[in-house]
Formats: C-alpha cells, sequence, structure tokens
C-alpha cells in the first residue's frame, strides 16, 4: 500500500499545486534548520515530507519544478559570513528507512556496476554523527580554510572558528600532499552539552526569558550556533568537537578504499569513527560484504547509541573501493554509492541512573526516572515520568499487565519514546540487560518531604483503587506549598511578573513566603535581602563557570532597590484579577482553566462561589443514589426513568419491576439489579426509594450539569472547601487586598459562521498572535483543537505548516490561509 494513497486520485493542477506547497515548506524548514540552527519539525517530520515530493515527482515527472527539494542541499548561506566555494560540492544523503530500502540499495549498486550476487561488493557502516557538517581545506598540509555546507556549492568561511577546536590540527601530521580538503561533522558531546545549558543558566540571571533565549534545545543546535559565531572568542569557549569521515578537493589519496582513506585520517591528526571512541575496544567503522552483516551491525549500533555519549541518527553505508566510487557518480543530490539507514526518530534506547519521587501541588507522589542522557526526535532527554506506581511495577492494583508488563528499576536499559513527539516516556525494558543484582523499586508510603502518611484513595471516577499516592499532609507539606506558590503565580494564573518558579522557592525557603496572600503583604528590606543574596549566587555561580578567581562584586544598591521597586509594583497591579483565573491559581485538582471558566460563568465573584460550592455540598447525592446511578448496565435514560417511578407503586405488593415489561428495563439490565438487590421485588423498592430520597440538590446538579465542570470537579471543589486550611488561605487573599473582576464573555452572534466548529491552526500566523487567534475563534462560538481528525471542520495554515497540515490533507479536512480566514470572521 502507498504511503501516500490521497495522491493516487489526485489531479495534474492538483500535484503541481502540491508540489509548490512542499518546495516552500521545505525551503523554510531549510533555512530554519541551517541557517537559523532552530528547527522546528523533526527530523522524520521532514524526510515524510521530502518522500512525498518525491513521489509527486515520480508520479508527475513533467511538473518537476527548478527549485525542487530533490536537487537542493542545505541552504543559502548566511550573509553574516563571508562565502567560499566548495571546489567539490558538499552534497546529502539518500535515506533508507528499512531493511528492504538496504537491500535495494546493495541491488542497484550492483546493476549499476554489473556485478552477479554472488561477486563480492566491501561496503563499509559507520554511525552518522547528528551535527554540522564542515570542509576544512589544508594546502602542502596547513589549514587555510574551514566552511560549512551551506547550499552544497557555496559555504560559510568560519576559518578563524574552526581553528579553535583541538580536534582540528592547524597542520597535518604524516600524510601532507599538495590540497586536502577534509570533510567531517562538528558536534557537542552530551555532557559538554549540559555543562553548557548550565553555564549559560548561570550567565542568564534572573529574567525567565533570558534564560529560555540563551540555552539550546539540543546539541546539534549548540554545536551548529557556537561554530557560526561572528566572534571567533565565543566559539573557543564551546566544548566542540570533530570527526573526519570523508574529503572533497585532494591532489593525491593515502589508499583506495573508503576504509583506508579514513583509516589513514587518525593518522593525519583527526579522531575518527575508524578507531575506539570513548574508550571502546573496537572500531565503531566496520567494512562488511552482506546486506545481512549491515543490518546486523546497524542494529548494534542503534542498541548502544545511548551509550556513545553524542548523537547519532542513523548508520550510514558506502561502498569501499574508491574505483567503483567514481563509476557509480552522483545522482541530483547525492551519490549512487552512498546511503544513510535512518534511526526512528521517535524511539531510542538509554539506561535508567536512578528513581526519584517528586511531590506535586495535589500532593502527588509521582516518580521520575534520572536517564543517561539521549537525544530522541531532536531533543536531548535526561528525566522521563513514570506516571505513579502502577507503571512502575508494571501491573495495575488488580495485577493485570500494563505496558509491557516489565517493572521498571534502576540500572535498566529502557526504550523511551517522545509521545506525540513531545512528551518523553518508557514503552519497554530490556530483560536482557538487567543488571544481576538490580531489585523491584520499594515505592515509597509516606512523604519523602514531610514525612506524613500517602494513600492510595477510591477514584470517584471508576469507583475503583486511584492509581495515584498523595500525601496526606495537604498544604502543611512543604513541598506541595512551594508547587502551589509557583502554580499561583504561572502565566495562566496571577501571572506576576518577575516570579519566576526559581525566585518563588527561594522566597519559600527564606520563610517570606509561605502561603499565596504572603506575596502581596512582602515587606521591601525582607525582599532586600533575598534577591541581594540571589544575586550574590548567580555571581558566583557565573565566577565559577568561567574559571575566573577574583571575589565577587556586590551589586549597586540602587540597582538592588529598582528591582524591588519594580516587583512590588507588579504584586500590587496584580491585586485585581478576573474571577477564572484567581480559581485557577489556587491549584484545586481537576480545576483547569476551562472548569475555571465556567465557573467564572455561574459566579459573580470569590464569596458568590464558596455560598455556591457549599450549598453544592449540601445537595450532594446520597450513596443509595450514587451507587444505583453507577450500576452497570444503567444508563442515563434507564436512570431516569427510575427516578419517576412514584411511590404508589413502590407500595404495591403486587409491582414486579425486575420482570420483562416492567419498566422497560433490558435483560442485562434486570440481571444486575437482581445480583445488587436481589430477587425480590420489596428489597428493589426500598433501595429505589432510598434512591429518590437521596437525590442531589439544584445547586449540585448545575455544577455537574456544566459540561467544562461535571460531577468529579464539583466533588473536588467541595472536597477543597471542606478543608479549613483552604479556606482560611482564601480569605487571607481577600483580607490582603485581592479582588476578582468578572466579565463574562458575551454569547458568540447567531450569525457566526464558525459557530460550533472544530478549528485547528497550524504554521505561522503573520497577523495575530496564536493565541489572538484562539481567543477570537471562541469568541465567534468555534472550539480550537490543538489536533486534527477527521471530526475537525476547518485548518487554518500560515507559512511552515506541516504535520497537521499533512493531517487534514488525509482527512479531507477544509485548509484555509490566515487571509481566508480573516475574511471568513469579518
Amino acid at each position: 500500500m502507498s504511503e501516500f494513497p490521497e495522491l493516487d486520485v489526485m489531479t495534474e493542477a492538483e500535484a503541481a499545486a502540491e508540489l509548490e506547497r512542499l518546495a516552500l515548506e521545505m525551503a523554510e524548514h531549510d533555512r530554519r534548520y541551517y541557517e537559523d540552527d532552530a528547527p522546528d519539525i523533526t527530523d522524520a517530520e521532514f524526510d515524510a515530507l521530502r518522500r512525498r515530493n518525491a513521489e509527486l515527482e515520480r508520479r508527475f515527472p513533467g511538473l518537476v519544478r527548478a527549485d525542487s527539494p530533490s536537487a537542493k542541499v542545505g541552504s543559502a548561506p548566511s550573509s553574516k559570513f563571508a562565502k567560499i566555494r566548495h571546489a567539490v560540492p558538499m552534497l546529502s544523503l539518500d535515506n533508507a528507512f528499512s531493511d528492504e530500502d538496504v537491500a535495494d540499495f546493495a541491488r542497484r549498486v550492483r546493476r549499476f556496476l554489473g556485478l552477479s550476487e554472488s561477486a563480492k561488493l566491501a561496503i563499509t557502516a559507520e554511525p552518522k554523527i547528528d551535527g554540522l557538517s564542515l570542509s576544512l581545506r589544508y594546502e602542502k598540509g596547513k589549514l587555510v580554510s574551514a566552511a560549512t555546507r551551506g547550499d552544497g556549492q557555496v559555504g560559510e568561511d568560519v576559518t578563524a572558528n574552526a581553528r579553535t577546536l583541538d580536534d582540528i590540527p592547524d597542520e597535518l601530521t604524516g600524510f601532507q600532499p599538495e590540497i586536502f580538503e577534509v570533510r567531517g561533522e562538528v558536534y557537542m558531546t552530551h555532557a559538554d552539552f549540559a555543562g553548557l545549558n548550565a553555564r549559560l543558566l548561570a550567565e542568564a540571571g534572573e529574567g525567565e526569558g533570558a534564560k529560555a533565549a540563551r540555552q539550546f534545545a539540543n546539541p546539534r543546535n549548540a554545536a551548529a550556533g557556537s561554530l557560526r559565531q561572528k566572534d571567533a572568542g565565543v566559539t573557543r569557549q564551546r566544548p566542540l568537537r570533530f570527526f573526519a569521515y570523508a574529503w572533497g578537493e585532494t591532489s593525491e589519496l593515502p589508499g583506495k578504499t573508503q576504509s583506508e582513506v579514513v583509516a589513514a585520517l587518525q593518522t593525519m591528526g583527526f579522531q575518527t569513527n575508524a578507531v575506539p571512541q570513548n574508550g571502546r575496544a573496537e572500531p565503531l567503522m566496520r567494512r562488511l560484504e552482506t546486506v545481512e552483516g549491515l543490518i546486523e551491525h546497524y542494529r548494534r549500533i542503534e542498541a548502544e547509541r545511548a551509550g556513545l555519549g553524542y548523537d547519532i541518527d542513523g548508520v550510514v553505508y558506502k561502498v569501499d573501493d574508491l574505483d567503483q566510487q567514481r563509476e557509480l557518480g552522483f545522482v541530483s543530490r547525492a551519490p549512487r554509492w552512498a546511503i544513510a539507514h535512518k534511526f526512528s526518530a521517535e524511539q531510542a534506547t538509554t539506561v535508567v541512573e536512578d528513581i526519584v519521587i517528586n511531590v506535586g501541588r495535589t500532593g502527588k507522589l509521582a516518580p521520575l526516572a534520572k536517564l543517561t542522557p539521549v537525544t530522541v526526535g531532536g531533543v536531548v532527554v535526561s528525566n522521563v515520568t513514570l506516571h505513579n506506581e502502577d507503571y512502575v511495577a508494571g501491573r495495575d492494583a488488580d495485577g493485570d499487565p500494563i505496558r509491557s508488563g516489565r517493572d521498571i528499576r534502576i540500572g535498566d536499559t529502557v526504550v523511551i519514546q517522545r509521545a506525540g513527539d513531545v512528551i518523553p516516556q518508557v514503552v519497554d525494558v530490556v530483560i536482557e540487560k538487567r543488571p544481576e543484582r538490580a531489585e523491584p523499586f520499594r515505592y515509597p508510603d509516606h512523604c519523602p518531604i514531610c514525612g506524613s502518611k500517602a494513600e492510595r484513595e477510591i477514584n470517584p471516577r471508576t469507583g475503583r483503587l486511584d492509581s495515584v499516592r498523595r500525601c496526606t499532609a495537604a498544604m502543611t507539606c512543604p513541598a506541595q506549598a512551594k508547587e502551589g506558590l509557583k502554580h499561583f503565580v504561572s502565566r495562566n494564573a496571577f501571572d506576576i511578573e518577575g516570579l519566576g518558579e526559581t525566585f518563588v522557592e527561594e522566597l519559600f525557603d527564606a520563610g517570606l513566603v509561605r502561603q499565596p496572600a504572603d506575596l502581596f503583604r512582602m515587606a521591601f528590606e525582607a525582599l532586600r535581602e533575598v534577591i541581594e543574596a540571589r544575586r550574590k549566587a548567580l555571581s558566583e555561580a557565573r565566577r565559577q563557570a568561567e574559571g575566573k578567581s577574583e571575589p565577587v562584586k556586590p551589586a549597586k544598591k540602587g540597582e538592588t532597590t529598582k528591582a524591588i521597586d519594580n516587583l512590588l509594583a507588579a504584586i500590587e497591579a496584580r491585586k485585581s484579577v478576573s474571577l477564572d483565573r484567581f480559581i485557577f491559581a489556587l491549584g484545586i485538582p481537576e480545576i483547569g482553566e476551562a472548569s475555571a471558566k465556567a465557573l467564572a460563568k455561574h459566579f459573580d465573584d470569590v464569596r458568590a462561589l464558596i455560598a455556591g460550592i457549599d450549598a453544592a455540598r449540601d445537595g450532594q447525592p446520597s450513596e443509595d443514589w450514587a451507587e444505583l446511578s453507577a450500576l452497570n448496565t444503567i444508563g442515563g435514560v434507564t436512570f431516569e426513568r427510575l427516578m419517576a417511578v412514584d411511590e404508589a407503586k413502590l407500595a404495591d405488593p403486587a409491582w414486579k419491576p425486575l420482570r420483562a415489561g416492567e419498566l422497560g428495563l433490558k435483560a442485562n439490565q434486570r440481571v444486575a439489579l437482581r445480583e445488587r438487590y436481589g430477587e425480590e421485588a420489596e428489597g428493589f423498592a426500598e433501595a429505589l426509594r432510598r434512591a429518590k430520597a437521596g437525590a442531589p440538590g439544584e445547586a449540585f446538579l448545575r455544577l455537574t450539569g456544566d459540561s467544562d465542570i461535571g460531577t468529579v470537579a464539583t466533588l473536588s471543589l467541595i472536597h477543597f472547601f471542606d478543608e479549613t486550611h483552604n479556606r482560611e488561605a482564601v480569605e487571607a487573599l481577600l483580607e490582603a487586598g485581592v479582588s476578582t473582576t468578572n466579565e463574562r464573555a458575551a454569547p458568540p452572534p447567531s450569525s457566526s459562521p464558525v459557530k460550533d466548529k472544530i478549528v485547528v491552526f497550524t504554521g505561522t500566523l503573520e497577523k495575530m498572535t496564536r493565541s489572538e487567534a484562539k481567543e477570537r475563534a471562541e469568541a465567534l462560538g468555534a472550539k480550537v483543537s490543538g489536533s486534527v481528525s477527521k471530526k475537525t471542520d476547518l485548518v487554518v495554515a500560515g507559512p511552515g505548516a506541516g504535520s497537521k497540515l499533512a493531517d487534514a490533507q488525509k482527512h479531507g479536512v477544509k485548509v484555509i490561509s490566515e487571509d481566508e480566514w480573516l475574511a471568513l470572521i469579518a
């Protein structure tokens, strides 16, 4: 079956439009990857776009564009640097994604060279380093220039920067021909990457925005951004390394095969994959003569990639004989004699170094696995959530297997993936690599922070034991109090400028803030002590990172005073917030932004909210009512019919409610009622009488009947305000001068063209922010979704739209531009 079945029915005009879209989109992704060092899609997603483009060009050869991505390599060199034209173009590689693709590659090579199946064909296999391609030109053994790949023909002159790398010799040792261009990859190890980001964090100071801007997302971006600096002094401070694996123009070669020349590169002063790295006892590059051998080596490297200490994203196969390489030549943007066998971008293997328990703002004991860092889908993963106690054990509360059914232990080798290419998770344990002395993880039954008992309660949704274990100390537990404060000041809650998570921790640890109301009562001098201590610690961290010996200079008094004034002004400005933000900021379990907004529609202010929840508590249904309503097979319609039975029938000894025909009950419903209440009509009648007497009140139904609130959230609200310390915390906020506003949104106009439509925004919006687009759409009655499905009504696509646009085409969802969207809702 074709990977893109929708292309089967595409007309020539549609194909031309699709090829134009792909050319523009892929050019933008190339620019972000090669020029900005900041890609916004994964390699796997880009490869899918490339395959789609290639398939269209195969089906419609007359439509191949002059700017086709199939013929392009990299992106235009940046205007920040001088240009260097490559004497021999720096081309890319075609990709293989399956064992069959590798076998096809070998068959194509044999066919082109006229080799029989029995004739020997030697092919090298080596890890594909995930870094920045670099070409080094040596003349008479001395380095004269260094250039990035650029567009394959012209690259950026980064000679001064390249000279700062220890792995790049200024002069070759041994073999020194007249001209020799060495090509390879600039990269950064996981350990060096973590150290660089830690140093950048220390340098970023107090601003949260600066912190986000200064840190790198992954080693590849860090390596590319570090090498492509205008100031070579900055590059010198970055821990960059270089692997050599190829060559460009050369007046003479030190061998007749790929493997011989790569071995010679090592003697010339370069690091290569042809020799042991990181203490390995055997080379990572192998010369093999069968497809089976290539695949076996690929599997070995894939299994061991987590222990390499640097990122690889596949294995490169190259015909070993250089005469055969020359005969095979090139096609379009890639050589015929080489191919890259890519790893899955979503999965990787690594080792669990430790399992720690974090306590969240709701008391949840959350297990976190500390991993040997590994890159998955373009992001370095060193921590992964293990969700809950059952997930770690590999079995649920009833003992039934979950996931692979295998428990997770410290020392285990695990397979991880990024769910939805976003959230890392463990999908399997490699049991054969489990250490002999690894023991099952003992989940704590007491809070690791305050020592209080940690319990698993009954989940109101399922009536079964909850998968989450929680600390019972609530806000008296320091961990819960601290996390609650972080949530209180977060962007979608009170959003207090200058109060980031780290600063909140410091205020808590200094004893200055213990509950939300304390934020609005902080004194100037107390803040001065905390801020000065913070600046001193940051300066010291910066000094140590830079290796300086001079003492830290104290901050100027005027700077500290200004910082305190700005913070107090920001806090004062947030004394008035919308009611939904106030509710959300309280951090009540089950109350998210949507629930908070729904509650704000029911109540005018905080006092009315508390009164309404108290009324709902008093109107809670009895256990008898809840039990009957939750009984298996009894749906909402049947339950309402049972509640409508009058007292006369309940008192009638001749009434036979559990017989066929009575009450319109189905056979399975009658069986369920008999099993619970017995065969006698009197027993069921009495149970029904108790359930009717315990029916919920109007205030309870008012909240549970709102689809954005529901029963579970209502019960959580009741439980929250039943706790005295929670009420006192809310009252303290009001006493500190915090007030709420409540401007209820007007109902969407009946003439709205998008009312009740599901809308998805993707790509870059140029005339409004994403949040503005969402707010406007919701005001018009649309529901904005983050993913595309068959139920989606409309996709608004801007430049750089990726997988969501492909999903829309797959499901036949209408796609419009930003301008068309604005015209639609005008």
